[in-house]
C-alpha cells in the first residue's frame, strides 16, 4: 500500500466518510475558503493512481468509490508508525504517550480492559 500525502489523506477521509460520491460531494465537506474544484480533482486522480478510489463514470462526471476499507489503512498505517518509531513495540508506543502525559490513567485502565476482554 503506497503512503498517501497529508493532502490525499485529508480527502481520503472524506471519502470513506461520504462515499459514493462526486468531486462537489468532497468540497462541500470543506470550510470557506474552500480549495480548487481543479485541486480536489488532481488529489482523487492521484488517489486512483495509488489504487485507493475506483471511478464510476456517468456522462462526464466521476462517481468515486473506495477501494481500501478505512480500519485497513489505519492498521497499515499504525503499523509503520509503531515499527519506525517504537522498535515494533505496541508498549513502548503507550508508554510514550503515557510519559508524555497524552493519556491518563483512566483512558489505560479502558485500554486494559479492551485488552482483556478480547481475549474472552
Amino acid at each position: 500500500m503506497e503512503k498517501l500525502t497529508i493532502q490525499e489523506e485529508e480527502v481520503m477521509r472524506i471519502i470513506w466518510d461520504v462515499a459514493p460520491c462526486f468531486i462537489k460531494d468532497i468540497l462541500a465537506q470543506y470550510d470557506d475558503p474552500k480549495p480548487p474544484y481543479t485541486t480536489i480533482a488532481s488529489v482523487v486522480k492521484n488517489l486512483e493512481r495509488k489504487k485507493y478510489v475506483k471511478l464510476k463514470r456517468y456522462g462526464n462526471t466521476y462517481e468515486y468509490t473506495p477501494l481500501i476499507e478505512k480500519g485497513e489503512y489505519k492498521r497499515t498505517f499504525m503499523s509503520g508508525v509503531v515499527s519506525n518509531y517504537f522498535a515494533d513495540s505496541y508498549k513502548e508506543m503507550v508508554s510514550f504517550f503515557a510519559k508524555d502525559q497524552k493519556i491518563s490513567a483512566d483512558e489505560l485502565k479502558e485500554i486494559i480492559a479492551m485488552i482483556e476482554k478480547g481475549k474472552e
